[in-house]
């Protein structure tokens, strides 16, 4: 178990040692949630939601019902629901999914991410493509690596811009959506 504040909010989290960070809440997942700031009228997508430290934290700052968690591994998802019951967000949908395959919904004001760093491109690259889909115009897509060119090359070619905010060994990219169509063939 790992008990912590983060902005204030007081969690307790159950981990597994095949989840990613099982000892102690990632340090890029903390450099990116101080960057976003989410209000009552957001709906948010935790993206590799792992055991729910993104996405329980957002159910307990903006509520339950515009919160939306995703994982392609059913540990994580079964270990997230737990959390999340544990932590009193209940509500919050937690689901099985390969990225945006087995989610329906759009209209996102954010979708906040700490893609894999042991693969190869190709799974942050279908993130940010179809992430893009998913959000409403206005929404931001957040996303923390310390690799930073090819990640701010990829946001840049399908969003058109992209802002960077250093904070220690990471970099937590932001990036608006302002139009429907990519801005440049992704």
């Amino acid at each position: 178990m790992i008990e912590t504040s983060i902005r204030g909010v007081e969690l307790v989290l159950e981990t597994a040692p095949s989840l990613f960070s099982p000892r102690r809440i990632d340090p890029g997942t903390l450099a990116m949630l101080s960057q976003v700031d989410l209000g009552a009228d957001d709906r948010v997508v935790d993206l590799g939601c792992g055991y729910g430290v993104v996405g329980i934290l957002a159910a307990k700052l903006i509520g339950a019902d515009r919160v939306t968690m995703i994982d392609v591994d059913p540990l994580a998802i079964d270990v997230a629901k737990r959390n999340a019951a544990r932590n009193r967000v209940a509500d919050v949908a937690i689901v099985l999914s390969d990225g945006f395959d087995g989610l329906d919904a759009a209209g996102f004001s954010h979708i906040l991410c700490n893609p894999p760093y042991h693969v190869d491109f190709a799974v942050p690259k279908r993130f940010i493509q179809k992430g893009f889909n998913r959000l409403r115009i206005g929404g931001a897509f957040w996303l923390v690596a310390q690799r930073d060119s090819w990640y701010r090359n990829k946001l840049r070619s399908i969003f058109g811009d992209v802002r960077e905010h250093p904070v220690g060994p990471y970099r937590v990219f932001s990036a608006i959506k302002r139009a429907h169509r990519y801005a440049r063939s992704a």
